[in-house]
């Protein structure tokens, strides 16, 4: 495949805008360097954010599921976020360490807006923190603790473009590649891809917290 060509490129903020405009009331009047109420009843609502991050290593993308309402409002300039059990690779913790900034996009079943929040963050081992979000006596490894930079929501044009909601749209499991089939095909055949997916699911039951 070529590569894109130079002469399309765009290198520089006033062709950009110029191509793009500039965003209307709206757009502009919904960021807030606070946690407004609405926003607050959005983040209660979510049960699903990403968490994006930056570090020496480049950028992360890394998804964070509970309950709905597992992102906690501090107060209206701070977000609490549990870290529950992963793989351990702390990709994001890693990157926060030498970088705080973080930018979160949380998401709720059934709805189009989405609501994005950046800000800066730090690892905390505080135990009452830690405690707040006990689930069946198993603790988080750590809070995140995010002080809040700006806060909007972006409208719902890309959910609805997507259909990402719709019912119709869902993809059966079984028509990719399973976990394992990519674990052995990407180990050389040193991770079993039936072996590993016969486990799955009583391991995600017995590791979920």
């Amino acid at each position: 495949m070529n590569s894109v060509s130079a002469d399309h490129r765009i290198t520089d903020i006033e062709t950009l805008e110029r191509i793009y405009g500039f965003p209307s009331g709206p757009a502009v009047e919904k960021e807030v360097g606070y946690v407004h109420p609405h926003y607050a009843r959005l983040i209660a609502a979510s049960p699903f954010v990403v968490l994006a991050t930056a570090g020496p290593q480049g950028l992360d993308a890394s998804p964070r599921g509970d309950a709905a309402g597992f992102v906690q409002v501090q107060d209206e300039h701070t977000l609490l976020v549990p870290d529950r059990r992963g793989n351990n690779r702390i990709d994001s913790m890693r990157n926060i360490l030498t970088n705080p900034h973080v930018a979160l996009l949380f998401l709720i079943p059934g709805v189009g807006e989405t609501l994005r929040v950046n800000g800066r963050a730090e690892i905390s081992v505080d135990p009452v923190l830690i405690e707040r979000f006990a689930v069946a006596d198993t603790l988080p490894r750590s809070v995140l603790v995010v002080h809040v930079d700006t806060v909007f929501f972006q409208c719902s044009k890309a959910i609805v473009r997507s259909k990402l909601w719709d019912p119709e749209r869902r993809i059966a499991r079984k028509t990719l590649p399973s976990t394992g089939t990519i674990l052995q095909d990407l180990s050389g055949a040193k991770i079993s891809a039936e072996e590993y997916d016969q486990a799955l699911p009583e391991r995600l039951k017995t590791t979920l917290y």
